[in-house]
């Protein structure tokens, strides 16, 4: 298990790892730009970037977690 905070309760703290991080940079293409682009001056969600952000967080927790356990 991954907290921040100094313990839960109920639960024995069996060893301290420290910080852990996870990054990754995703890259987007040509064309998810320019979409995105029309989507900030015709207003809506640039579903083809928040796509691109769950996947790049789900792979930081997944970075994040290795070194964790």
């Amino acid at each position: 298990m991954i907290i921040s905070t100094t313990g839960i309760e109920g639960k024995k703290i069996l060893e301290y790892k420290g910080i852990v991080f996870g990054e990754v940079v995703a890259g987007v293409n040509m064309f998810k730009d320019m979409a995105a682009s029309f989507r900030n001056i015709f207003g809506g969600r640039a579903s083809s970037y928040e796509g691109e952000l769950t996947q790049a967080r789900e792979e930081a927790l997944a970075e994040m977690m290795a070194p964790a356990s």
